[in-house]
């Protein structure tokens, strides 16, 4: 059997952060969720320096014995890398980052686990947390202080107790040595995620939508759409048997990089229209207006003739008014924002979407929402296929629309939801049995590792 992966990453700076402080790596061999910590200057190299020393490993130079000795030594050079860079920076000193990693050799998962980024394992439709937190609320889980059901809205629930820093003590990751199997669907997030969205929605998304990219997206908007306070994060990575696929059918060897460790780093949040989105923006808008006014007071006279500055060093009698100033800024304001709107409104006709409408499938361009009473979609192309005929999670999927990139995209995407819908159909019993026969489980024992080999990639550049 010769087992491949097929994964995705995604991240999202969120609507809070002004940073993105994660990290996220994903290829052939080696999937990482680096959740960085520490402020606005130190957690974005933190979690950079993880895959800068974690990368290297993405080939085929280990055997399944010797990776879960690799992977915990390159957390070990990553440790070491944060406290240099500390040494060198002291801006930066306490800095730390979580780390979850599987190093994947043959059919063997080793993996490494510090702090309160997760991973999951989808197999056989049931979905499991696979990491344990290493943060307070845990502990009291753990000791039965509290239920699992007051840890999630626990005050401290962020605390993290074990982390990769830049201090000069060791913490042993956990580390463990799993069986890939086929069929097998793994997701990696920060807590950005997790924190946010209940397993149950984690559940149902992993196990409905088969694309891994539209699932990793369809995560990140989860989260987003939940009001997520933090950086989110999303690694999704299918276990392929090779000999099973089709020619060409292989899944990409292209490493993903994502995050604070990627080249787009500072790209803004991808947040669809929604609540929290409108919130957020609102809230940022109104943040960005209220500057101006507070430099204007700190400059005026105090009763007593200084300024508020508390220089008195060129007291006047008085200053002419500036009543001018409140029109002109208004005025300002105004076209700046009408520009805005029209630019924003020309980027939302070159988007297009899958969705609902007059009861088919259909091709919209624009996004799903309207700004009062315009509409800023309009559908332009219906497939033909009645939403009827399709499978319930199907219909969900469409009426919360599945954006795309172009319109041949959004043509493909309708095309292959629709064609998925009627192969599960059809393989279903005949109507009234209500029952389908699951494959045979010829799997064996998650723990036995396997062979395999592999070739070293570059790593990406440090910070």
């Amino acid at each position: 059997m010769n087992i491949a992966l097929r994964y995705a990453a995604v991240s999202d700076v969120g609507l809070v952060r002004s940073n993105n402080q994660d990290s996220g790596y994903a290829g052939p061999h080696l999937l990482v969720v680096a959740d960085g910590m520490g402020g606005h200057a130190g957690g974005d190299v933190a979690s950079s320096l993880a895959i800068a020393a974690l990368a290297p490993l993405d080939g085929e130079s280990h055997g399944p014995d010797d990776a879960l000795s690799h992977l915990e030594a390159s957390i070990d050079s990553a440790r070491l890398d944060l406290v240099e860079r500390s040494e060198l920076t002291p801006e930066l000193a306490g800095m730390g980052t979580t780390v979850t990693a599987i190093l994947r050799s043959g059919n063997a998962l080793a993996m490494a686990h510090l702090g309160d980024s997760r991973a999951y394992l989808l197999r056989d439709g049931v979905l499991n947390q696979v990491t344990t937190d290493h943060t307070f609320v845990q502990h009291l889980v753990d000791t039965g202080r509290i239920t699992p059901e007051e840890a999630e809205y626990h005050p401290q629930r962020n605390v993290v107790m074990r982390v990769l820093g830049d201090f000069d003590v060791d913490l042993t990751p956990d580390m463990s040595v799993r069986e890939a199997r086929p069929g097998d669907r793994w997701m990696l997030c920060s807590d950005g995620l997790s924190g946010f969205v209940s397993i149950e929605t984690l559940e149902h998304t992993l196990s409905t939508v088969a694309d891994t990219d539209e699932c990793a997206d369809h995560l990140l908007q989860l989260a987003l759409r939940a009001g997520s306070t933090d950086n989110v994060t999303v690694v999704v990575a299918d276990v392929v048997d090779l000999d099973t696929l089709a020619d060409g059918a292989g899944p990409s060897t292209v490493p993903v990089v994502v995050g604070s460790a990627a080249i787009d780093r500072d790209r803004p949040t991808s947040a669809q229209d929604g609540p929290a989105a409108r919130a957020a923006t609102l809230v940022a808008a109104a943040s960005a207006e209220e500057s101006p006014e507070a430099s204007a007071e700190a400059t005026e006279p105090t009763q007593d003739g200084t300024d508020a500055s508390g220089d008195d060093s060129d007291v006047r009698p008085g200053k002419r008014s500036r009543r001018w100033i409140a029109p002109v800024v208004t005025v300002a304001i105004l076209a700046v924002v009408g520009a805005v709107g029209l630019y924003g409104y020309r980027w939302t006709q070159q988007q297009y979407y899958v969705g609902v409408s007059d009861g088919q499938v259909a091709v919209f361009r624009g996004i799903p929402t309207s700004a009062g009473p315009l509409t800023l979609s309009t559908p332009i192309e219906l497939t033909g296929d009645k939403v009827d005929d399709l499978p319930p999670y199907v219909v969900d999927r469409l009426t919360e629309t599945i954006s795309a990139t172009s319109i041949d995209d959004a043509r493909d995407r309708a095309a292959r939801l629709v064609a998925d819908a009627q192969a599960e159909t059809s393989t279903q019993e005949p109507a009234g049995t209500g029952v389908t026969t699951p494959p045979a489980d010829t799997s064996t024992d998650p723990a036995a590792p396997a062979d395999g080999t592999a070739t070293t990639t570059d790593p990406p550049a440090a910070p």
